[in-house]
This record gives C-alpha cells, structure tokens and sequence, in this order.
C-alpha cells in the first residue's frame, strides 16, 4: 500500500501544494489515517544559508531543554512556532522552527564539517531529550508530517502558504511499525528527504551499519534508514546517485557478469562487496528529494509502483498513473520506470540531463558511473 507522489520545477519555479495534494489526496485509498506527510523545497528564502530545525515535542514544556540545548551547539538566528491550524486535528504534538548554523566553538578542532556536526547533535537530541524530536533539518526546506489523512495533514500545517520548487507527498498505511506522528513519512536528515511503499526487511543490518557511522534510528520505522543511508553514500562516501542506487537495489549478479564493461562490471562488483550491508531487501518504491532534483528507485522485481511523467517545466512521479494526470492534466510524456531502475529529475544548472527526458536522464547518470569508474581505475593503473 501507501501513496507517493512528487514535483519538481526544473527552473526552481516556486508554487504552493496545492497539486502535491491533489496528487496524493487521489490516493487515499493508500493509507489508513495512520500517517501522511510532505517535504518541500525552496521555502525558507530568506534563511536559506541556516540549518532549519523542526521540532516535534510532547508538550509545551518540552521546548525549554532542546533551547538550552540548541543555544549551547548553535547560533539561533531565529526561532518561532510552526503554524498550525488545529481545527480538524486536535490531539498533536507541539511544533518549533529554529534557523541555526554551528558555533565554530562547539565543533573546535574535531569537527570538519557542518553537516556531520549538525547530524551529531540531531542525533543527540532525538536520542537523549525526552519527548523531543528532530524531523527535519535541512537548509531552505522543510517537512510537515503526522497522524492523519493527507487533506487533514495538509490543512493542519497551512501548506497553501508556503512556495517550494520541489514537493513530496506520502500517505501511509503502517504495518509492521506503530502510526504515530514522527513514524510518519518523509524521513529527512540535512537536505535528503525521502518517502517510500513497502517493507525494509532487512532494517536490522542497515540499522547496525548506520550505527556505526554515528546515525542514530529512533523514529520506530524502517524507511528511516534509506534517508541516512543515501546521506551517507552520497555526501560522506562521495557516490554518484546512479552508483547509490546499485548499493540499495544491486543487479542480479547474472546480470553484472553479462555487463560488457569490464571496469563497469569491477565497479559493480566492488560495491556490491563494500557496501553489501547497506543493500535495502525487501518490496520497495522509494521517491528522494534533494536541493538539486528528485530521484526515485524500486526494487529489483518491481513489487511497488512506480510511474513518472514531465511536461514543460515540470516532472511528476507517483504511485498511480491517476496521480499524475491529477497533478498535471496536460502531461507530454508518461514513462514506466523497470525494475531497479533509477531515475532522476535534476534542477537545470546548464549541465547535460538537467530537465531533461527520463531515458535520457538515466542515460546520463550511467555515463556519469562509467566516467567515475574510469578514473578510479586508471589512478590504480
């Protein structure tokens, strides 16, 4: 079950939710009132350079210790309430923003980087304060989730009022793992925010392996661990998108002995050793978003939908066809993805394959992997 739905303006073309919503509100029959959530993209302009926090807290009381503790590690430069519109929705939990950036005095010497100093103390305070929990901290976007039916989640966050380029959307139907508001989708670490259909059976490995690198899962749902692990191939390790995606949802190895590459077929199978604890088992569709596009994959059979349409400016993925006309009655082309394979919506930056068609895309991004293998072989040489 579940719902996903995405858009992307390839022109970073800002507009409220109001097509995100019709796109995943079609899908209702998805979920069961147990969760439902969006991310956008481009919202914060004016704090655009700040990590923007938001806080989910039992209760009011709650809000005094993650101050205490925000003040200590970061610079506040603004703080307010999330706004709400209770109406519908009347037992919830209570709602911060802090726009921050590290105090150089609290990395000192050990820590290089302001993202893995800004994920450690995300980590901290989603495992050490009580009843606090950090659902979102990237720059200049933002996620809005909870207990409740898409339309009502919608609603109760005031989403017609904020603009983004790039939105997702998911509507849930929890199995395995509890409803309740942070379990809900998207999960977001720095600027990767993902949504996603199916089971991670294979959550206890990615789990232990994560751990390993400092990510802490405390969100009581297995899809958690995709958002850390696509942060942790991709910005930590360096991998492309393309070469991301062979770690989560690796060929068959019949297919990587037919690859006719042969440093192509090196590069595969020497990440399909690294990273064999990092491979995502189980049925899975997974929708991505990061400041530069949307990026979506399934599992090697295809056992989740997915389906991807561009017209103009725009590209739109979603569990169901339907969606997609529901989000853009005009659509130029229509494309369903194979199995395992990965596509990818990029903002136009003047590169090749930004806004460009979906084979073409994919074409791109093979490219991009056969170039990296190449110059990662040739400087063995």
């Amino acid at each position: 079950m579940c719902g996903i739905a995405g858009l992307i303006s390839h022109f970073r073309n800002r507009e409220n939710g109001e097509r995100i919503k019709r796109g995943i509100v079609l899908q209702n029959d998805r979920g069961n009132g147990l969760g439902a959530g969006y991310a956008a993209y481009g919202i914060y302009p004016d704090y655009k350079e700040l990590y923007a926090l938001h806080l989910m807290m039992d209760n009011p009381g709650c809000a005094s210790r993650a101050k205490v503790f925000l003040h200590q590690h970061f610079t506040v430069h603004h703080t307010d309430d999330i706004p709400i519109w209770d109406r519908e929705i009347k037992d919830h939990p209570y709602f911060k923003i802090f726009f921050v950036e590290p105090k150089a005095s609290a990395m000192g010497d050990y820590w290089s980087s302001a993202d893995d100093f800004t994920i450690d103390r995300v980590m901290q305070i989603n495992e050490r304060l009580e009843g606090v929990y950090v659902f979102s901290s990237g720059k200049n976007m933002g996620c809005f989730k909870g207990v409740g039916e898409p339309a009502a989640i919608y609603d109760f966050f005031k989403l017609d009022s904020y603009e983004g380029y790039i939105w997702l959307a998911h509507n849930r139907f929890p199995t395995n793992t509890p409803g309740w508001w942070g379990g809900a989708h998207p999960f977001n670490i720095l600027n990767w925010s993902i949504v996603h259909n199916g089971e991670i059976s294979s959550y206890g490995i990615n789990r232990r392996y994560l751990e390993g690198y400092g990510y802490s899962c405390r969100l009581q749902t297995d899809s958690e661990v995709v958002a850390y692990l696509l942060d942790l191939l991709i910005r930590r390790h360096g991998l492309s998108i393309y070469e991301a995606s062979l770690v989560l949802a690796p060929p068959y190895w019949s297919w990587t002995e037919r690859a006719v590459d042969e440093r192509l077929k090196e590069r595969l199978l020497a990440l399909k050793v690294i990273y064999e604890s990092a491979m995502l088992n189980g049925p899975f569709a997974v929708l991505g978003a990061f400041e530069g596009g949307l990026f979506s994959i399934t599992d090697n059979t295809k056992l989740r939908p997915m389906t991807i349409a561009r017209t103009g400016d725009f590209s739109y993925f979603a569990s169901e066809i339907a969606a997609l006309y529901e989000m853009e009655e005009d659509l130029e082309e229509v494309f369903a993805p194979r199995a395992g394979q990965p596509c990818l919506a990029l903002i136009d930056e003047g590169e090749k394959g930004g806004g460009a068609g979906f084979n073409s895309a994919v074409d791109y991004l093979q490219h991009r992997a056969r170039d990296s293998a190449e110059r990662e072989f040739s400087s063995k040489e």
